[in-house]
């Protein structure tokens, strides 16, 4: 059972009645839906995510002046609504505080991103960790009459303004050069564990998070973020089948070797789009080039090892 076509369905059972019956004044003022935190939120739970924060649950949005007014009795009626659904018991977690139930939209989105609207300094954008961007805009809006709610997450799901998506590519050209195609082979050499290790997740992190931002989509959770890739158009499968390899492989010249391959295809895709015209293989070297089309000279001359949180 998919837990996010489970919410809608209990939301349309008893969340929609509760609403015109009980507070027929608010019906056009309230949004519904699932967003937030949790593999059902993305659409990649399955029986292991139920054993907590999983269940037929909704979330009721209000604006600050609603909210004020109706917090309380509308939380009481939510919690009243039948404890299962379809053989499922509602969502309840001693540490999922606030994924579902009634919220305040500013509060709910500042949460995820500091601030209760989307930011309009590129600056700010640059601050807000990538995973809160997706989850705060995954999910489904089940209703939304007043469009504010929604209206905040169209200027997210708009994306980063180019300025920001370049100098984070920058960034994780550099980090993953170094992890990937400089530190990994000389750590190997020393035949040091940790820092070998650790080097090849730092590159596939970096990887992953580069081919979400050639795609131009947020990047989840590190245990979403795999599974998320693998439904990118760009590089998605192909990237994430050679992380695969490289990390269930115990040969490190075969683990070189994909990484390279891995680097390859990058440095393809970054001059398909433009980004990027030198010849070399070394993906250090493309990040300044990405950096120098940075319009704002603000965020031009941050370092270009930094990729924002």
């Amino acid at each position: 059972m998919n837990g996010l076509a489970l919410s809608e369905a209990y939301f349309l059972a008893y969340g929609i009645p509760m609403i015109q019956e009980g507070f027929p004044e608010l019906k056009g003022r309230i949004a519904a839906g699932l967003v937030g935190y949790g593999s059902d939120c993305f659409g990649f739970d399955d029986k292991i995510s139920q054993d907590h924060d999983w269940g037929p649950g909704f979330c009721l949005w209000l604006d600050k002046a609603d909210y004020a007014v109706a917090r309380y009795q509308l939380q009481a009626a939510y919690d009243a609504l039948p404890d299962r659904y379809q053989g499922f018991g509602r969502m309840e977690s001693a540490w999922g505080q606030n994924r579902v139930g009634v919220l305040e939209i500013g509060e709910f989105y500042k949460t995820f991103i500091g601030m209760s609207d989307a930011p309009t300094d590129p600056m700010k954008w640059l601050l807000i960790p990538e995973e809160n961007l997706a989850a705060c805009t995954n999910g489904k809006v089940f209703c939304d009459a007043c469009g504010t709610f929604s209206g905040i997450r169209k200027r997210l799901l708009d994306y980063y303004p180019e300025d920001v998506r370049l100098k984070r590519i920058a960034g994780r050209l550099m980090s993953a050069a170094q992890s990937g195609q400089y530190n990994f082979a000389r750590c190997s050499k020393r035949k040091a564990a940790y820092p070998s290790r650790h080097a090849l997740i730092r590159f596939c992190d970096d990887v992953l998070r580069l081919v979400f931002l050639l795609n131009r989509q947020f990047c989840p959770f590190y245990k979403w973020c795999e599974m998320a890739a693998q439904l990118l158009p760009i590089l998605g499968v192909s990237v994430t089948r050679r992380i695969e390899q490289l990390l269930t492989s115990r040969n490190n010249q075969q683990i070189i070797q994909l990484i390279e391959c891995i680097c390859v295809m990058l440095i393809d895709e970054l001059k398909a789009q433009g980004l990027s015209n030198s010849s070399s293989d070394f993906l250090l070297d493309h990040g300044p080039i990405v950096q120098a089309q940075i319009q704002s000279e603000r965020i031009r001359k941050l370092t270009v090892w930094y990729a924002g949180a």
